[in-house]
């Protein structure tokens, strides 16, 4: 029996506008698309999230080879090699890359020091989707940072005066970077760093949020995957901020039954609100909720400039009246083995894709997409008939 006083809810928590982003953007894959629809890595790092996009015939594979040619792709939200990106290109049908605009930052800025002979170092998480994807863009030059005893080994590699530049994850703790900024700026005389930090604005604001409440808590539930980089920095900040016990689930059905007193708690950046309202109801607080906000998030990222160039093909196809664009008799029929075109895809699409859904009659089909939001379409996915997937 859980005899929990009051829950302190942490504000902002779960979704950001780049996992917003990423799950409307795969959300309109299965609606546009037979299945399967493939996806390269797990959309973003949450369990259920996968899940509920698997039982809607999404594949998730971890090499580009794995995809049939021709086949829907969609690159996750973390972000993907250059050589990824270039197979992925030159492999499937229609490509859909759902990286996010702040990770994207990274790379372009990671490309231009190693461009001017810089020796990058990456505050990162060895093996995370993002930090490979990041390092893979210039691996010359880039060094993994995981500690401040890091940038010691490496400073004895590197001349003092030499061209060095830091970089990081973007979901990496301010704590956990705050001291490898520190040793780096000590070891370098002219270290480079970009004017806007590399971490993102959603887990900073997360882990404010955490600070506010974990002082409060007798304990402390983190909402997340493990595999959630941001998530994992939730428990760190969780546990140096004060809280007398730090726990991390996936969901409601993983709280221990022996919570008493004041519960504090957040979610990643990847959790849906679903999955908090679970937690809070099981939690049953008997003096109620108190909703603790550091600060108001109001950022938007549009959908992936491929899935509107796609869109509005398909909506200017379906409000012809046409399942596909005319047969050209003077073009030379493909052979089976050829390589398919966007053209191709976009026709495929468009004999697949439901007019009632694209509303074709709208100015533009995604016209409304800064005021959808993600768990509105993970809810209709929820009520929607599961998909078995073939030809995977």
């Amino acid at each position: 029996m859980v005899a929990v006083e009051r829950v302190l809810l942490a504000s902002p928590r779960g979704f950001c506008a780049g996992v917003e982003k990423a799950i409307k953007a795969l959300g309109w894959m299965v609606r546009v698309f037979d299945p399967p629809v493939y996806c390269y890595h797990e959309i973003v790092h949450n369990r259920h999230v996968v899940e509920q996009f698997r039982r809607q015939g999404v594949v998730f594979v971890d090499d580009i080879a794995l995809v049939p040619r021709g086949a829907p792709l969609m690159l996750s939200a973390h972000g993907s090699a250059p050589e990824v990106v270039a197979a992925a290109r030159d492999r499937c049908g229609v490509v859909v890359d759902a990286v996010c605009p702040l990770v994207t930052k990274v790379h372009h800025e990671l490309k231009v020091r190693a461009s001017k002979g810089y020796t990058v170092l990456y505050v990162g998480h060895e093996g995370h989707e993002e930090a490979v994807g990041t390092m893979a863009v210039a691996p010359e030059a880039v060094r993994l940072v995981r500690s401040s005893e890091d940038v010691d080994a490496l400073a004895a590699t590197i001349p003092r005066d030499g061209q060095v530049a830091l970089l990081a994850q973007t979901t990496l703790s301010h704590d956990e970077w705050a001291g490898i900024v520190e040793r780096a700026s000590e070891r370098f005389e002219d270290l480079w760093m970009p004017n806007r930090s590399d971490l993102c604005f959603a887990t900073t604001n997360r882990q404010a949020a955490l600070k506010a409440i974990a002082g409060r808590s007798d304990a402390v539930v983190v909402i997340g995957s493990r595999n959630s980089s941001n998530t994992q920095a939730l428990v760190k900040v969780a546990a140096a901020a004060g809280a007398g016990r730090v726990l991390m689930v996936n969901d409601a059905t993983e709280l221990p039954g022996d919570l008493r007193g004041t519960v504090g708690v957040t979610a990643g950046a990847s959790a849906p609100d679903e999955l908090v309202d679970g937690v809070v109801a099981a939690l049953a607080p008997l003096h109620g909720v108190e909703e603790v906000t550091a600060t108001t998030e109001e950022e938007y990222f549009p959908p992936p400039p491929e899935l509107r160039e796609l869109l509005r093909a398909l909506a200017g196809v379906l409000a012809a009246g046409l399942g596909a664009p005319p047969a050209d008799p003077a073009r030379e029929q493909p052979s089976p083995d050829a390589e398919p075109s966007d053209t191709d895809a976009t026709s495929r699409a468009a004999a697949q894709a439901d007019s009632r859904s694209l509303r074709a009659d709208d100015k533009s089909v995604l016209a409304d997409d800064r005021h959808l939001s993600a768990a509105s379409v993970l809810a209709e996915l929820a009520h929607s008939t599961p998909v078995v997937p073939t030809g995977c």
